[in-house]
């Protein structure tokens, strides 16, 4: 319950004041006189009642405040819009991503940093490309992510002819993206190599991406020296032989440019899992919330309450007591 007009009711200070003057005025209308043995020494039920008429007449006015103050009683209705994003994460599972300078080695961290990703995120569709020679669809945009773990959980090395296809990976990102129904799409390229297989040049994919309104946020993952590579020998058994870290930063940066995204580099797994929140800072879904206000008016409840009392004052008074002013 709330007021409309709540200044108004600063009036009940002056109904207060009202009626104590009332009360000091009725002790100063006294008759003086010598026969005091003709009066009643207690209270009658008249004396009583004109009393209680003018505890009426201050309570009726105090409902007048009330109902000008006019009372309300509703809720607020809300209606959530959401706007959310299209995202496909591409990921590179070529054979380089075996190499453990990450742990537990860069694909691993790969899997275990896109699956923190998706679990704050609330509202976004949600894909999955996995490239090396090839590009494939692994997960089309849902949002259903308990599924989309488990999608994550079975890429594997090996999935596919070895090679590093980016500019493919860029297309079949964007044709996924293209059937989404969001108006921000965002694609999340991430590699450890330099691109030497696939039939499309990933500058010209990053132009015709552009042209599609997807944005490409591209990640480069691998130390900055020789990564330790598992290697398995029929002889000693596994074994780690070092591999030089080779990734074409020149390239990621300008598909970044083109499409108004951004390049980065990931040296660890702390820095992969910054990366990721720098990124999920950036693509925030936009939520509006309309609120509608529905109200009742109670005026009529104080108002009517003044009304019978104010006449009730008036019947006792004038009919019954007959007080003369």
């Amino acid at each position: 319950m709330e007021f409309k007009n709540p200044q108004i009711l600063w009036g009940l200070v002056l109904v207060v004041l009202l009626y104590y003057y009332m009360r000091w005025m009725g002790r100063r209308s006294t008759i003086r006189t010598s026969v005091y043995r003709y009066f009643p020494k207690r209270k009658t039920f008249r004396t009583r009642l004109f009393a209680l008429s003018r505890v009426m007449l201050a309570v009726a006015l105090v409902g007048f405040v009330f109902a000008l103050a006019r009372p309300q009683k509703g809720y607020i209705e809300e209606k959530l819009i959401t706007e959310g994003i299209d995202i496909v994460l591409a990921v590179d599972i070529s054979s380089s991503m075996k190499a453990e300078d990450f742990k537990p080695n860069r694909l691993g961290a790969a899997k275990s940093v896109a699956k923190d990703f998706i679990m704050g995120r609330k509202n976004d569709k949600i894909g999955l490309v996995v490239f090396s020679r090839k590009a494939i669809t692994h997960s089309p945009l849902t949002i259903d992510y308990t599924m989309l773990y488990s999608f994550i959980d079975t890429i594997e090395t090996g999935m596919i002819q070895d090679g590093t296809a980016l500019g493919n990976a860029i297309m079949e990102g964007s044709k996924r993206l293209k059937e989404g129904k969001e108006k921000s799409k965002v694609l999340i390229l991430l590699t450890d190599g330099i691109n030497n297989s696939g039939e499309v040049d990933p500058i010209t994919a990053a132009y015709a991406t552009k042209a599609l309104g997807i944005r490409v946020y591209t990640i480069g993952v691998g130390s900055t020296r020789n990564a330790p590579y598992p290697v398995d020998d029929p002889l000693l058994g596994k074994r780690y032989v070092y591999v030089p870290v080779q990734i074409d930063e020149q390239v990621l940066q300008r598909i970044a440019e083109v499409t108004t995204g951004r390049y980065f580099r990931a040296t660890d797994t702390e820095k992969l899992v910054e990366i990721y929140r720098e990124i999920d800072a950036l693509e925030k879904s936009k939520i509006e919330i309309q609120q509608y206000r529905r109200v009742k008016e109670w005026f009529a409840v104080p108002l009517i309450m003044g009304l019978l009392l104010l006449c009730a004052h008036i019947m006792i008074e004038k009919l019954y007591l007959k007080v003369i002013p």
